[in-house]
């Protein structure tokens, strides 16, 4: 069995892509690659208090999901969306860590909220004015995989598009030491239940146990490996090559989830 839906609107950044249309060049094989710090841009869509407060975790799923749906010529206020990482908001989980290991062990609210696992939902939100349904997963590295399955039974189920957003960011020591995403990076599908001008490919989604795909350049696929929300480059790169075939992510061992993809 399998799920059918199409992709209207992609949305990407990670260290050396600044969004899709430069993704489509590297991944296409127009351009080189060439590794940098992940460039994040302010949130501008955010109130100034909230626009201050927000994160590299934060700023990573706004800027990519905001990039899909203006891609897809969606309104954001109207989408649900299903939201995806691996983990939380590293740079405040470690200052909450500080806190609690000081002799002052007063933890700040503020930061608080902005670490728990669904802020960038939260923040999705106020951006946006959406109050449509939000679900936020994890599912450690199989989190772009767990989200796309939930986008796609979504879209299929309720008739309806459904913006996936993936996002990653850094921890700093020592938890980097345990866990060691180099950057922040993300990626925002818009899919929709039907085929439109503007939808990109064809996806048809099932469970499997083929061999992972791996991504076709070394430093891309160690971009892969060491980003959970970059899971999504074999995907990607098919879709900016325009390459029908099926594509294996990487799930909750020992199933995969398979990709067929068809360009439009």
């Amino acid at each position: 069995m399998s799920l059918t839906a199409w992709i209207d609107g992609v949305g990407v950044v990670a260290p050396g892509i600044t969004n899709w249309a430069a993704a489509v060049d590297i991944l296409g094989g127009r351009a080189p690659y060439h590794r940098e710090a992940t460039v994040l841009a302010a949130p501008s869509v955010l109130p100034a208090a909230e626009r201050r407060r927000a994160s590299r975790l934060v700023k990573t799923a706004l800027g990519v999901g905001l990039e899909a749906s203006t891609a897809a010529g969606a309104d954001p206020a109207t989408l649900a969306t299903v939201f995806t990482s691996s983990s939380g908001d590293g740079h405040n989980c470690h200052a909450l860590c500080e806190t609690l290991a000081s002799d002052d062990r007063q933890l700040s609210p503020t930061r608080f909220h902005n670490s728990v696992h669904n802020a960038a939902a939260g923040y999705w939100g106020i951006a946006t004015g959406a109050m449509a349904p939000s679900q936020v997963l994890c599912a450690f590295d199989a989190s772009f995989a767990a989200g796309l399955l939930e986008a796609m039974a979504q879209t299929v189920c309720a008739a309806t598009p459904i913006l996936l957003v993936s996002y990653d960011a850094e921890y700093p020591e020592p938890i980097h030491a345990k866990r060691p995403v180099p950057d922040a990076a993300g990626v925002a599908l818009l899919l929709a239940p039907e085929r439109s001008a503007r939808s990109l490919a064809q996806l048809k989604v099932s469970l499997g146990g083929t061999p992972i795909t791996t991504a076709q350049d070394a430093e891309l696929e160690a971009l892969r490996t060491a980003i959970p929300a970059l899971r999504a480059l074999p995907l990607l790169s098919a879709l900016a090559q325009r390459r029908a075939g099926a594509i294996s992510l990487e799930y909750l061992a020992p199933l995969q989830l398979v990709v067929d993809l068809t360009p439009c």
